[in-house]
């Protein structure tokens, strides 16, 4: 599988892309100035305690209050309280727990306002980015994630991927661990740590050890609240969890950016830095690699089963969860031959909906309807494929094995808001008034006309694709016309993105010179 990252980043803002075989699984978005990501460390103060929810309100800055359940404290939440207190006094002097005297756990079936009180400070982590009217949902289990290793303050145990077979890789893996941690953290070993060099597992401890002394440096600052440790962005992060040898190349139009990704990718994976590109063209990123135009085909209520002769699901949205309809479309008849092709739609529909969850990051509970099948054999072969195609899913997730109804339900873990993007457009005969599109072009030929006179370079004309194909069909195309006039070639760039009669027009520098929004 050939995985390609794109990082667009266009005013103040960052789209980026995972395309696997040129297809688009995932789509994430951040603005420069984005705060309250998950894995992000704050010092926050208790608002309020909830004991009928056995929880507490903490205000870490944001509009909402977080939201803290009493499970989310984690065990060793008292040597918590102990190390920022002590750190507030000037007592503990060191990131080091070295020789900290580690606090009995709390119980597990507790309540909050037995170790909780209004105005306490606490040390949390962002585990659920703030969605619609909630607040962000937290916990002060802190871990620090990096490449192969995740580091846990006041844990002493070194704990290993199931996924990690070999018994041999296991051993190596954990006595090696044991001989570099620092005293008083525990350590997960990820599944990419499986068959790791020493001097690699070191370097990714060491930089989890400076993370943790750089939080400790932010908590004697004593400024409550206030974040005390940013999560790497979102780039990072996709690289941080998902790259290995199927990375064939990481391209960004932004040059600061990409000296960025490869000074990262040359700590993870030195030699493949030569991967990271800079993308330096008229053509839009997005646009360049059908980015857009995968967007508008992929979301919406009705999206098309690809390879399935007319197959398409109907994606709803309710209150309490979502649901998924298979539409075997006009092909599916009766008879022998029409239950295996009712296997097959089913398994293309499993394959999509895999990618939905992904790119839309739909979360909650889930149920899909798949094409009524007889055969019990049938049905286990979909629940199976089903699995394996979630696998490549990094959210928690669980799949239930289909029921009397022939209903999969499923449960997916959500830690962002759900991707929504608008695929309708305007319709030019609804209420309200726009030009016509013959005004818009013979106005866009008058603002071609001034910008000629002026500009001695090239300019490059941005409109959707349907202007695009009216501007230059033929041999004596509306393009061609504009040369021969005023015997300067204009470049039409067909802009998915763009409303029917929005255009912009730029010169060589990539600078605006004028446009027009409908």
């Amino acid at each position: 599988m050939k995985k390609e990252l794109i990082i667009s980043h266009q005013k103040e803002n960052t789209k980026i892309a995972l395309l696997e075989d040129g297809r688009l699984f995932e789509l994430h978005e951040e603005e420069d100035n984005s705060e309250f990501s998950v894995g992000d460390l704050y010092l926050g103060r208790v608002k309020k305690l909830a004991p009928n929810l056995n929880a507490a309100f903490v205000n870490i800055g944001y509009e909402k209050d977080a939201f803290l359940h009493y499970q989310d404290l984690g065990p060793d939440f008292l040597s918590y309280q102990k190390f920022l207190k002590d750190t507030f006094s000037k007592r503990q002097n060191s990131s080091s727990m070295k020789n900290f005297p580690v606090q009995k756990e709390i119980d597990k079936n507790g309540s909050v306002d037995k170790v909780l009180s209004k105005d306490d400070v606490v040390l949390i982590q962002i585990t659920k980015e703030p969605i619609s009217t909630k607040g962000p949902r937290i916990s002060t289990q802190i871990s620090l994630t990096g490449r192969f290793l995740v580091l846990i303050p006041f844990d002493n145990k070194v704990s290993i991927s199931k996924k990690i077979r070999s018994a041999e890789d296991r051993e190596r893996l954990k006595t090696l661990i044991e001989s570099i941690k620092p005293e008083g953290f525990g350590v997960i070993i990820r599944t990419v740590a499986e068959g790791k060099k020493v001097a690699e597992l070191h370097n990714d401890m060491n930089q989890l050890v400076q993370k943790w002394e750089s939080t400790f440096k932010n908590i004697q600052k004593q400024k409550v609240p206030s974040k005390v440790l940013s999560e790497e962005d979102r780039a990072s992060a996709i690289l941080r969890d998902n790259f290995n040898q199927d990375f064939t190349s990481i391209i960004c139009d932004d040059e600061s950016m990409v000296e960025d990704i490869t000074s990262y990718v040359e700590v993870i994976a030195p030699e493949r830095k030569n991967i990271v590109q800079y993308h330096n063209s008229h053509i839009p990123l997005m646009e360049y690699y059908n980015v857009e135009k995968q967007l508008k085909q992929s979301f919406g209520k009705h999206v098309n089963i690809p390879s399935s002769k007319g197959a398409y699901l109907v994606i709803e949205h309710t209150e309490a969860l979502h649901v998924v309809d298979v539409n075997s479309g006009p092909n599916l008849g009766s008879g022998t031959s029409s239950r295996d092709h009712a296997l097959t739609v089913n398994k293309l529909a499993a394959t999509e909906i895999a990618r939905q969850l992904r790119l839309r990051d739909m979360g909650g509970i889930i149920v899909v309807d798949f094409i009524d099948m007889v055969n019990a054999e049938h049905r286990k072969a979909l629940y199976e494929h089903f699995r394996d195609e979630m696998k490549r899913d990094k959210a928690r997730h669980k799949i239930l094995p289909p029921s009397k109804f022939g209903l999969i339900q499923m449960t997916r873990q959500r830690v962002r808001p759900e991707k929504q993007i608008e695929t309708t457009e305007e319709n030019p005969n609804a209420d309200g008034e726009i030009l016509a599109p013959i005004v818009v072009v013979e106005r866009m030929e008058e603002v071609i006309r001034g910008i000629i006179q002026k500009e001695k370079g090239k300019i490059f004309l941005h409109v959707h694709p349907f202007v695009e194909a009216y501007l230059s069909k033929g041999l004596m195309s509306i393009q061609t016309k504009w040369y021969i006039k005023y015997k300067k070639w204009v470049t039409i760039i067909p802009r998915d993105s763009f409303r029917y009669l929005e255009y912009r027009l730029y010169n060589s520098k990539k600078e605006e010179l004028a446009s027009y929004s409908n």
